[in-house]
């Protein structure tokens, strides 16, 4: 036999044994604390992005402040420690403000 038949069969083979294993019903207990996606979304994803980003947030607010004290006079420096801290601000804004806008529009749809 060559290679093609020896495949072939195999493949057949494998296929016909598929509906032996499909006639058991498998009940697979939810591995997650929520039962739909709005909830897992509100209370598992959300707060945990939300305090990665704030998290690095205050890092970076830190970075800047280090920029800043060693910049030693340069004002390129400087306006680079200046926009790390506006960046670093509006994040912590965005990170506090998430949890509403989702909740505001899952409201809005209904969901």
């Amino acid at each position: 036999m060559n290679k093609k038949t020896i495949i072939l069969f195999s493949i057949i083979g494998l296929l016909s044994a598929a509906d032996f294993v499909s006639a058991q019903t498998v009940k697979i207990k939810n591995p997650l604390a929520y039962d739909n996606f709005r909830d897992l979304l509100l209370k598992g994803i959300i707060p945990a992005v939300a305090g990665l980003v704030g998290a690095l947030s205050v890092i970076m607010i830190i970075v800047a402040g280090i920029l800043y004290l060693t910049s030693a006079g340069s004002q390129e420096k400087m306006l680079t420690a200046k926009k790390a801290l506006i960046y670093a601000i509006a994040g912590i804004v965005i990170t506090l403000l998430a949890g509403a806008i989702v909740v505001t529009i899952t409201t809005a749809l209904g969901v």
